[in-house]
């Protein structure tokens, strides 16, 4: 997918948001059990009540896996019914996959061609050669992890080189990469106070930005650091939105939570002159 389709369908649709797919069988609806495949009933159900104010779906991959071959067999049936029903939403595999290159090769053929996903998270540990492979795919991304909210982050991503914290080092040393216009970035919601800085390094890039909602990330902060004139930014929230109800009117509830972020992202993308 072109960047310039991501941003047809943000302004079409008024919205910037992401939809997570994190799928854990112990909090999805009791009577959906009895499924013969509850992740993609559950998967389908959210995707169907939710598109209408979503402009990209991130499948987090590690609910899929931790169920064996049965899981992957869900995973295909939902990345193919969104590419085939949804053609214009934005697809993430959230798999922060990244090893040597032969290796990396194969998680890009296997996430882009196989399993056709626009996009598939990568972690930057290994450098160039561990990222390129993701790169060399027309039309595809890797969006590269770069700040992000989680407690560990301290533990590396604020270590100084160069009179720069090593997240920003990151992102600058990515811009040199052979294609690296097929970049992007994840910048967690609650490190909003970073995003203007990150603006500078990248003003053009898209940034995936996980954590609003459950983790406590602030939309309206997030909008103002880190919107460009082309939005540039995509908002995932999961759990507040595909566990917002446990009943059998869960994905009704699912469409309003998406409904409520997108009536404020509409907002922001006023504010910012964008619609």
């Amino acid at each position: 997918m072109k960047k310039d389709l991501i941003f047809e369908e943000i302004k079409k649709k008024r919205s910037f948001l992401c939809v997570g797919l994190d799928v854990d069988l112990k909090k999805i609806p009791n009577h959906l059990l009895n499924e013969s495949d509850p992740i993609f009933s559950f998967c389908k159900s959210i995707i169907d009540y939710t598109a209408e104010f979503s402009i990209a779906f991130k499948i987090n991959i590690a609910f899929f896996e931790s169920h064996g071959s049965k899981g992957w067999k869900s995973l295909e049936k939902v990345i193919n019914y969104i590419s085939n029903e949804y053609p214009d939403i934005f697809t993430i595999a959230d798999a922060k996959r990244g090893d040597i290159g032969n290796s990396s090769y194969q998680y890009a053929k296997g996430f882009f061609e196989t399993l056709s996903f626009d996009s598939i998270t990568v972690s930057p540990y290994m450098g160039e050669d561990s990222i390129e492979p993701f790169l060399n795919f027309k039309d595809k991304f890797a969006i590269l992890l770069a700040l992000t909210s989680n407690k560990g982050a301290n533990d590396f991503q604020f270590f100084y080189s160069n009179q720069n914290p090593l997240f920003k080092e990151v992102i600058d040393i990515s811009k040199k990469w052979k294609n690296s216009e097929r970049l992007m970035y994840v910048v967690g919601a609650t490190k909003t106070s970073f995003l203007k800085e990150i603006r500078k390094i990248i003003p053009d890039s898209f940034i995936l930005i996980p954590g609003i909602g459950a983790q406590g990330g602030d939309l309206i902060e997030v909008s103002k650091n880190g919107l460009n004139n082309k939005c540039g930014i995509i908002v995932n929230s999961s759990r507040k939105i595909i566990y917002s109800d446990s009943g059998k009117k869960f994905a009704e509830s699912a469409r309003l939570e998406a409904k409520k972020i997108q009536i404020v992202m509409e907002k922001q993308l006023k504010i910012k002159g964008i619609i």
